[in-house]
């Protein structure tokens, strides 16, 4: 006797072949019922007995598509329907949504293949995709995900496209993407006086492919936003594209054709050739193999590493395969803005940029920028975390039921949105201080209160009262008459990593290092150099950097030689006073001497030494001196570094005897790259030897800081030999990315 039985799946299930998946699983198993996508994930319907709908479990998990990621499934048995076949029904919702938002997938090899084959009806197609790959989050304006909740609504399909979509045999049975040149996508070439180049599509793209060898910059749309582009090996033009976009030193990312043409030019690590190749395509930071191959100084001027990337939509891998050779591909952006999406602001914006547009007429809902990241070792560090990354936070948290905001930080601002059982992180956005950026980023929170039906009944936010985020949490709490909680900036770094690991019910104290450039401290200090203690459900700060000046605002974050000036001992301030005006030399130190503001900022501390060293003594770009010192450390290949505090532990750790100590050593002719190694040596023996001092097993690091891999490989190599547990970000970028979500685990389980 046959009984009907209901499956509930949740996860990333939607939108990556889930349905045509378990179609086919049905039909092999020879059963009767009907899977559809609901508000919780995918629902089958089998007409079986116990024992056979177990063995489609246990089938289905092994089989599962690779890009879903299951969160759980539940069998109970339902009242009895007679099903006369199995069959794909159409979305239910019955309910608020329920489900992590499926990220875009890179273009897959299938696709790759088809747009090659000339007898392929898709033979250049730039728009080729199918239940394995394309764009997902960026196009899509509600759930469930159907092709009617998405931009591709827009496009009829043909018949060809048509009898694909509805075969269960074909790769595109149900793909919700699914387009060819006959019903799809349409390109279009531009100059930057709006007049049309040219009209036939496989035409339009080797028409780019020669502009860009010939030396133009070019705004291409891809399918999460616009990029800039230009030929890699052109010194001039890819000045002129500084030029224009008024970006002096900023690294530009690259686009490569292929991960064989990529190895020719940067040392590839399989952990790094892993993160190139995944679905997600992020930009991955290597290490220059061939400096003498490409623009190396004018593609990321100082330093001795490149941002690489291989192509994450079908239009992108035509056009590099065309050249085949790498492009420069940065954010279609004016400086300071986000991301540009549509083809009027690319046009009104970017027209003083390049010289010609190739814009598309499919409508981005959810404009990104590319994932970022990085390796020390096989320790993943992300620097970015948007387009293919964003927004799921997948982990189970149906035991919290109380709808949450988390307003996050300013400078690298992210949002937190907690409607339900699924946890939603947003993609990156920027500085909040930029009009463009503070209204994409207050849209899109509107955006997710449309998709989940829900407001949230509490608001948590920074407890800087100047941020742009803690000022629109205020706002919007009053707005909706929300409960409003500030959580102090260094706590949620700290609880980003201890939710990240599940570390919440540890037994054992745990050490929180939290090393950035700024935020505001309990007691009205800047905070930036600091060691907490987990026990208990309760942070507690234990000690910190010492204290040295803040002068001068924000400008002392765009000028590391401020501080410097303010580390300086007395006795060495005439050995910088090259560095400054006799006019800004007065200002300065006046203020310095009527400074009342201090901060403990381990961020500055960098940017200090990187101006001792005479690295740089102005920031072109947020990070840049912290990011060159790095580099400078990582030209130093020998063991003998200096511990600048000789091993000795203080109840606060002395940051202008630090400054001092580098004084001394530079004194003594030894060269710069030592003193930078070294100078990052000290810091990871600062905290092993407080973890073994104070008996703690476990060390948990956040903060931007920790965006330093020679930082980060002396610390895994310390930890290792003293049989330390080292915790980092993994998920999440340990910037200020990692606040929203930070502040949302302290929220639920921090006491204090």
């Amino acid at each position: 006797m046959y009984h009907t039985f209901k499956i509930t799946i949740t996860g990333q299930v939607q939108g990556v072949g889930f349905r045509p998946f378990i179609y086919g699983l049905a039909k092999e198993h020879q059963l009767k019922g009907a899977v559809l996508n609901n508000e919780n994930g995918v629902v089958v319907y089998l007409n079986t007995t116990k024992e056979k709908v177990n063995n489609f479990i246990e089938h289905l998990l092994q089989k599962k598509p690779s890009i879903s990621v299951l969160q759980s499934h539940k069998v109970e048995e339902v009242e009895y329907t007679d099903f006369k076949d199995f069959s794909i029904n159409i979305s239910q919702k019955k309910s608020k949504i329920n489900i992590p938002l499926t990220p875009d997938f890179a273009v897959c090899d299938q696709c790759k293949n088809e747009i090659t084959n000339s007898q392929n009806k898709r033979f250049q197609y730039a728009f080729t995709t199918c239940t394995n790959c394309g764009p997902r989050y960026s196009i899509t304006s509600k759930f469930p995900f159907e092709r009617a909740h998405t931009s591709m609504n827009s496009f009829m399909m043909c018949d060809s496209c048509k009898s694909e979509y509805t075969n269960p045999s074909d790769r595109r049975f149900h793909s919700q993407t699914n387009s060819c040149p006959e019903c799809g996508v349409l390109l279009t070439l531009l100059n930057s006086k709006s007049e049309t180049i040219e009209k036939n599509q496989q035409e339009i793209i080797a028409k780019v492919a020669n502009l860009i060898s010939d030396g133009n910059i070019i705004a291409i749309k891809n399918t999460n936003g616009y990029l800039l582009c230009c030929d890699a090996n052109n010194k001039q033009v890819i000045q002129e594209l500084r030029t224009r976009k008024k970006r002096p030193n900023k690294p530009f990312a690259l686009l490569y054709p292929s991960m064989n043409i990529v190895k020719e030019y940067v040392e590839v690590s399989l952990t790094a050739e892993i993160a190139l190749t995944s679905t997600a395509a992020p930009i991955v930071i290597l290490p220059v193999k061939h400096p003498k191959k490409l623009a190396i100084n004018t593609i990321a001027p100082n330093l001795n590493q490149l941002g690489i990337m291989l192509p994450s939509s079908t239009l992108l891998h035509i056009l590099v395969n065309k050249l085949n050779s790498p492009i420069v591909a940065t954010s279609g952006n004016i400086h300071g803005s986000p991301i540009i999406s549509t083809q009027t602001d690319a046009e009104k914006h970017l027209s003083q940029v390049a010289d010609y547009f190739l814009h598309h007429d499919l409508d981005i809902q959810f404009p990104q920028d590319d994932s970022v990241l990085k390796f020390s070792g096989d320790q993943q560090l992300i620097l970015r975390r948007s387009r293919g990354l964003a927004p799921n936070y997948l982990t189970v948290n149906s035991t919290y039921n109380k709808p949450t905001l988390a307003m996050g930080a300013h400078l690298k601002s992210t949002f937190a949105f907690i409607p339900n059982a699924n946890i939603y992180v947003s993609q990156y956005f920027g500085n909040l201080d930029s009009y463009d950026v503070s209204e994409r980023y207050t849209a899109t929170i509107n955006k997710y209160i449309s998709v989940f039906e829900t407001k949230p009944n509490v608001i948590l936010v920074d407890k800087h009262p100047q941020y742009q985020s803690t000022i629109l949490g205020k706002s919007l709490a009053e707005k909706w008459s929300t409960q409003c909680i500030q959580i102090q900036h260094h706590k949620a770094h700290f609880a980003s990593v201890l939710g990240e690991h599940n570390l919440f019910d540890s037994k054992n104290k745990i050490l929180g290092i939290v090393w950035d450039g700024t935020g505001l401290g309990d007691d009205n200090s800047i905070w930036g150099g600091e060691f907490f203690v987990y026990q208990n459900r309760n942070i507690e700060r234990s000690t910190h950097f010492e204290y040295f000046d803040w002068i001068a605002n924000n400008k002392m974050a765009q000028e590391p030689r401020l501080a410097l000036l303010s580390l300086t001992p007395k006795k060495f301030r005439n050995n910088i006073k090259y560095k400054f005006s006799e006019t800004e030399w007065k200002i300065y130190i006046k203020i310095l001497q009527n400074s009342t503001l201090k901060t403990s900022s381990v961020g500055r501390l960098f940017d200090a030494v990187a101006s001792l060293l005479d690295i740089t003594d102005i920031n072109t770009f947020e990070g840049e001196a912290a990011m060159r010192l790095e580099n400078c450390a990582s030209r130093y290949d020998k063991k003998d570094y200096i511990d600048f505090l000789q091993g000795q532990t203080y109840e606060r750790i002395p940051t202008s005897y630090i400054i001092k100590k580098v004084f001394q050593t530079i004194s003594k002719d030894v060269n710069k790259e030592k003193i930078a190694a070294s100078f990052m040596y000290t810091l990871a023996r600062i905290i092993i030897n407080i973890a073994k001092k104070n008996n703690f097993k476990i060390i948990a690091c956040s903060g931007g800081v920790f965006q330093n891999a020679i930082l980060v490989s002396y610390l895994m190599q310390f930890a290792e030999n003293e049989r330390l547990n080292l915790k980092f970000n993994r998920k999440l970028s340990s910037n200020d990315e990692n606040i929203s979500l930070g502040q949302f685990f302290y929220y639920k389980n921090i006491k204090n």
